[in-house]
């Protein structure tokens, strides 16, 4: 095998199959990179058995051929080359990379004990502008569990009906939806998945300056094709929590405000509430005020007013205000959210609709 591809296309191909190496494990196969060239293409291909992530990429390709090598020390070797020309040739059981004056020697794996690339054929499928679904996983993916012993909990639920594009994720004490209309073919039938949080981040991760991504589903796998990169992941089995049974269907209290003002006084007086995540939101109808406070045994109390347009009738609530935070964050750039409330014991829900819409509803706290 013998090949040269420029530095800044091979840097770019090794970053992106890197998601795809085993972090841990006993099988030196599973921390390499398959290398195969063919005419005019080389192809990229790593596999920790969950996910697969291949890429393609222009080369000039004297000799075809394919190998393994280890993935972490190309990656090094890589990063540390000009931008210019490099040049790979196998010559036994070592492939020899150049590239200027430096040179490199590296020892190989026998590609034919190498995972074979999984086939699929695409049961359901979309293509999402990369920017729309960026925006999307963003904001729910501040509500996806951390516990891996709730794997469920640890996906993003995808869902597509007549166009509308939905994302849901929670980790019980929050929940986060996104909704965004798309057109194009293939959304007459519904369909929806678990998908692996961890697969969105790496996927938007490479996507970056792609217009769009196409998502696809097979009985048991969530497939992303983005340009020359595919990549597939294992989908999470199991039954998606019921969130439009948890979903309140009315309030009694609804609450305006600017979303950057709503971060600013909840920053301020959360500085007192540091041992204890719990932050009071007083409403006063008659007074169109939001009144936020904490209190700590140790450090003391704080409170602050804003402004709001409020209707409904007047109420308290308490919450965690580190959720509190993620929702606002989500929400960088919206002008206003509007939170509603129906009791101190029922979950807060806070809403912004535009192209993309979105719901955020936050379990309450009992002091």
């Amino acid at each position: 095998m013998k090949f040269s591809v420029s530095q800044s296309t091979l840097a770019k191909a090794i970053a992106v199959v890197s998601k795809g190496l085993a972090s841990a494990t006993n099988s030196a196969i599973l921390a390499g990179i398959l290398v195969r060239a063919e005419e005019g293409t080389v192809e990229l291909q790593t596999t920790n058995q969950t996910i697969h992530v291949r890429d393609l990429m222009a080369a000039n390709v004297s000799e075809p051929g394919e190998t393994v090598v280890s993935g972490r020390m190309l990656a090094n070797i890589v990063k540390a080359l000009p931008d210019s020309a490099v040049t790979f040739e196998t010559d036994g059981p070592q492939i020899g990379i150049s590239c200027e004056h430096a040179s490199f020697r590296m020892n190989t794996m026998d590609a034919a004990d190498f995972p074979e690339f999984p086939t699929y054929a695409l049961e359901s499928s979309i293509s999402l502008p990369v920017e729309v679904l960026r925006e999307m996983e963003g904001r729910v993916g501040r509500a996806v569990s951390r516990d891996t012993s709730r794997p469920i909990l640890t996906g993003i639920l995808l869902t597509v009906d007549e166009g509308n594009v939905r994302l849901v994720a929670t980790d019980t004490f929050r929940m986060a939806v996104c909704d965004t209309q798309v057109e194009g073919e293939g959304l007459e039938r519904p369909f929806e998945m678990i998908v692996p949080a961890a697969a969105f981040h790496d996927v938007l991760g490479f996507a970056e300056g792609a217009p769009t991504v196409l998502v696809g589903s097979t009985r048991n796998q969530v497939v992303f094709e983005c340009g020359d990169v595919t990549y597939v992941s294992r989908r999470i089995e199991g039954t998606f929590p019921n969130y439009r049974a948890i979903m309140p269907e009315s309030s009694n209290t609804q609450i305006v405000c600017p979303v950057e003002e709503f971060d600013a006084v909840l920053r301020r007086v959360s500085v007192i509430a540091q041992s204890h995540p719990s932050v009071h939101m007083d409403v006063d109808v008659d007074g169109q005020l939001v009144t936020l406070s904490a209190k700590s045994v140790d450090a003391g109390e704080a409170m602050e007013q804003m402004d709001a347009k409020v209707t409904g009738a007047s109420t308290m609530i308490a919450l965690n205000y580190r959720y509190v935070f993620d929702c606002l964050a989500a929400l960088r750039g919206e002008k206003d959210v509007t939170v509603e409330l129906r009791s101190s014991r029922e979950p807060a829900l806070f809403k912004s609709i535009g192209k993309v819409s979105y719901v955020y509803l936050l379990m309450p706290l009992r002091d």
